[in-house]
């Protein structure tokens, strides 16, 4: 695929006055520059985050009703159930909460639905199934609920009470919970938590408890420790893809260093069987440990990964582990093969001037896979992608969206066509009757040509700066390491190498040749480079400009730039 660079512009003047004020290299501050901070304050917000940061959960839309509505439960002896969701940010949020409430003395229960039988969200099937397993007067709905209009009038008029705890996007009208937790509720002017996933609104709300708890002397609260909770808000949201930045990076880096020195059961066990080494990285979480949790939910259910967070200890915790570790070599095969199906159909035909929306579906496609497949898509078309599958009269669908297009939003326009469908800008799941899919592929086509520009239709290679071989040294490197954790909206920094050249002839590496090593030459200095990818590509001649992600690597008792 061919890549659009674009190196941000160099702001030599105002980087040195940065690097001065902040006691930085002039390249950390350009790289810091093009993230957005340009005020010594922020900046040392940013590269220093502290949990005493945090803003108050209180202002948090409608907090303070659902901490009213949770406290009368309490008081009462009611009964509540949380009924969560199936992938690492609903079972993780989920288990959170239920930790916390049972340890400050609430009658609770947790639910997650089937994926495959009930589906997304508070449907009539998953609700009725959970309430038939645990009859409740309160349920708390995690990472679902926000466009829920009908199920929440419906266990209204049943006499249940239900709070919404999510950060999708909210239906016009929203549902009449007793209390909607959604940060995309917040009015113009009021503290912005719309990076908060549902793992990072679970923590809120468990703060918001023990506060409130503190003030009435509830017993358990005056000594309740928040902390050891972020290895799970860790978990949650670098799995969730969310924008690594405001309060979510505060939470991800302390919840980076409860990970790597957690005593909970579950993870434990999950960073053994998945070969995850101190110090856990994010990369960790995205790779290694997130997907074996999300496995379960996948092919399955849930439960086996809500059982694993909640394990009371390694004997428990083990074996559901190593299950894990199965189902997830499970769901890779079933993968890549409907990966290969799809991308194999598309190529043939895909037309670049006409094709701004993939939507593809397939009778019995494995609809455990198709976010991820929709992912691989996108990557190799770069288009925003919808993948449904099933049987019957309902066929379900996930779809991962570019810069530009909001796919939720979309989505809006095309109610008549959906049976359901929610999410936000760059994710999404939606039910539809299989008839349905072409018209649903002509009218998002339809919208995204009058939105998509054709700069946006081609992936931006965004570069921090241009640098000479100088630069690149072990302590520069070192120090652009502060900017971690990375993620979405604070992504790896990217450098240009101008008029560089190879020291020798690449080589091909891999068990199939799909990468290439190269020693790359820029005056007096090399460096080793690998181009993932890069097999079938055509190699570098003469002097050329690389852009390239900077590591230090230490083999054999030698650390060097990579």
């Amino acid at each position: 695929m061919k890549y659009r660079w674009s190196l941000a512009p160099a702001q030599s003047a105002l980087a040195d006055v940065l690097a001065r004020g902040t006691h930085v290299s002039p390249l950390l501050a350009q790289c810091l520059l093009n993230r957005g901070y340009d005020e010594p304050g922020e900046i040392g917000a940013f590269l220093e985050p502290r949990l005493k940061s945090l803003r108050d959960p209180f202002l948090l839309p409608n907090m303070a009703a659902a901490v009213d509505r949770l406290m009368i439960a309490h008081a009462r002896g009611q009964r509540v159930v949380i009924f969560g969701d199936y992938d690492v940010d609903g079972v993780s949020s989920t288990a959170l909460l239920l930790e916390v409430f049972q340890r400050l003395g609430w009658q609770v229960q947790a639910y997650l639905p089937h994926r495959f039988e009930e589906g997304y969200g508070l449907t009539q099937e998953g609700v009725a199934r959970c309430l038939e397993l645990y009859p409740a007067e309160l349920l708390l709905a995690v990472d679902c609920g926000s466009t829920a209009v009908e199920g929440i009038r419906d266990l209204r008029e049943r006499g249940i009470d239900v709070l919404v705890l999510d950060h999708h996007q909210v239906s016009d009208p929203a549902p009449e919970a007793v209390a909607l937790v959604n940060p995309q509720l917040a009015l113009e002017g009021e503290a912005d938590f719309r990076e908060l996933c549902s793992a990072g609104l679970a923590f809120k709300l468990a703060h918001a408890l023990v506060k409130r708890g503190r003030e009435s002397n509830l017993p358990g609260a005056a000594d309740f420790d928040l902390r050891p909770l972020l290895d799970l808000v860790a978990l949650g949201t670098i799995a969730d893809l969310v924008t690594l930045r405001g309060e979510n990076r505060i939470l991800v880096t302390a919840g980076l260093q409860r990970l790597d020195q957690t005593t909970r059961p579950g993870l434990v066990a999950l960073k053994e069987v998945a070969g995850v080494r101190s110090p856990v990285q994010a990369s960790d979480v995205g790779f290694l440990l997130g997907p074996r949790l999300n496995a379960a939910g996948r092919l399955e259910s849930a439960a086996e990964a809500l059982a694993l967070l909640t394990a009371p200890n390694l004997e428990t915790a083990g074996p559901l582990a190593a299950r894990l570790d199965s189902r997830n070599r499970e769901r890779q095969q079933i993968e890549r093969n409907l990966s290969a199906d799809v991308i194999g159909r598309l190529k043939p035909r895909f037309d670049p001037a006409r094709d701004h929306v993939i939507v593809e579906g397939g009778l019995y496609w494995h609809i455990g896979v198709v976010g991820i497949v929709a992912s691989r898509v996108l990557r190799e078309f770069y288009r925003p992608t919808i993948i449904i599958g099933g049987e019957g009269q309902e066929w379900r669908g996930s779809g991962r969206s570019i810069e530009g297009f909001d796919l939720a939003g979309a989505l809006r326009q095309c109610d008549d066509l959906l049976l359901r469908h929610g999410g936000h800008a760059m994710a999404a799941g939606i039910s539809i009757h299989p008839d349905s899919i072409d018209a649903l592929r002509e009218r998002l086509n339809s919208l995204a040509q009058r939105t998509l520009t054709p700069e946006q239709l081609q992936p931006p290679l965004l570069i921090d700066a241009a640098i000479t071989g100088a630069d690149l040294t072990l302590e520069r490197i070192h120090e652009l390491a502060r900017l971690a954790p990375l993620g979405q909206g604070n992504s790896p920094v990217k450098l240009m190498l101008r008029g560089a050249t190879l020291a020798r002839a690449p080589r091909r590496i891999g068990a199939d040749g799909r990468h290439v090593k190269l020693q790359i030459q820029s005056g007096r200095e090399q460096w080793d480079a690998v181009w993932w990818e890069g097999g079938e590509q055509h190699w570098p001649v003469n002097t050329f400009d690389l852009a390239f992600t900077p590591e230090v690597n230490e083999f054999n008792g030698q650390t060097r730039v990579y």
